[in-house]
């Protein structure tokens, strides 16, 4: 078995993010919008795999926004979604994206050692506690207070059904068994590489004790550094390394005026603004994952990319832009776009042989 693609020898890791949700990031009401079609998510997922990128990501999404196109509504359950794409695929990482609160550690642990077992060691679990309480209530529960407490011991559970090679209990505050057992174990051993998307303190600490990679949200290139210092101290008090990543949304096109007039039509024309008031209201309110002035002053962040950092430009400026965010210490990025099948192949195409020439890409 190969290492998993996260290991790899690329100094910039580059993924695909949220192609299993509706419109993807973007909450716009362009024709051109993202539908996340089974038959689109393939493709996408096999463009990626051909060019050489390291991950597939998806998000975990139970209900949407509203608006007019009722955005992200329509999403791929993650585990099911990455088994397919595993057996699609041949050298992609595929990530699932898990609610704590919402899922038994041990379906969980069945769930991603079968994926793992599926794409031979290219599985990932990214691990997340949740913010939107609406979507707690269509489960008939609530907002765990203390969610990271009780994913320290679904982790607990998830790695001691891989490597107890005899029926456990377990006697904790969250999860309480008898005689677990979980077979097959993962490949990867002692578990699959995990992720934590955090940018609160105690989400970063539990990624700090307990992940490998935590994803990080910031608002200004030249800022951004701050939050991988931040990670890496707290890693270092537990005698650990974590690798940081980020999220952008692409607009990449020839010229830069195309591209900022794209960028102008989607997130701001044509955005669909009842759903980015109720996005960007519920993450305001319920979730850590952005500066606060972030909304204030951001709105087309929100309605480009779910309030993450825009790359907009020539392949030339966001070949530049990226070697600015690995320079400032971050090992990877996950990437969206308006349409993902039609414009990840001019990325691959123009952006991919510029980070090439400049080292950060074999």
């Amino acid at each position: 078995m190969k290492h998993h693609p996260l290991k790899g020898a690329n100094r910039l890791k580059l993924g695909v993010f949220s192609a299993n949700a509706d419109g993807g990031l973007a909450i716009t009401d362009v024709p051109e919008r993202w539908t996340a079609s089974w038959a689109d998510n393939l493709t996408a997922a096999q463009i990626a795999d051909r060019a050489g990128l390291e991950f597939l990501l998806p998000i975990a999404r139970w209900r949407g926004f509203g608006g007019k196109n009722r955005v992200r509504e329509w999403s791929f359950e993650t585990f099911t979604w990455a088994a397919a794409l595993a057996a699609s695929t041949k050298q992609i990482g595929l990530f699932m994206t898990v609610h704590v609160p919402l899922v038994h550690p041990l379906y969980a642990a069945k769930a991603l050692a079968t994926v793992d077992h599926v794409s031979n060691g290219r599985a990932g679990l990214n691990i997340v506690c949740g913010w939107n309480p609406k979507e707690f209530a269509m489960f008939g529960t609530s907002l765990v207070e203390k969610g990271y407490d009780q994913a320290e011991e679904w982790l607990q559970v998830l790695e001691r059904a891989y490597t107890s090679d005899i029926p456990f209990d377990y006697d904790g505050t969250y999860y309480k068994l008898k005689e677990a057992i979980s077979r097959p174990a993962s490949l990867q051993m002692p578990r699959p590489v995990t992720m934590n998307a955090a940018f609160g303190g105690p989400g970063r600490d539990f990624a700090a004790r307990s992940c490998d990679y935590l994803f990080t949200t910031f608002s200004e290139i030249n800022e951004a550094g701050k939050h991988v210092a931040d990670i890496r101290h707290r890693a270092e008090r537990h005698r650990r390394e974590v690798g940081v990543y980020t999220v952008c949304h692409i607009v990449c096109r020839e010229t830069q005026t195309e591209a900022e007039e794209y960028y102008h039509r989607y997130a701001v024309e044509m955005a669909d603004q009842e759903a980015v008031d109720t996005h960007m209201a519920g993450k305001k309110e319920f979730s850590q994952s952005h500066d606060r002035e972030a909304y204030d002053r951001y709105r087309q962040r929100f309605a480009g990319g779910a309030g993450s950092y825009p790359l907009v430009g020539t392949p030339e400026h966001i070949a530049e832009q990226m070697i600015a965010i690995s320079q400032q210490g971050y090992a990877g990025i996950a990437l969206s776009f308006v349409n993902y099948t039609q414009e990840l192949p001019f990325f691959c195409d123009r952006v991919l042989p510029l980070l090439a020439q400049a080292g950060y890409r074999q």
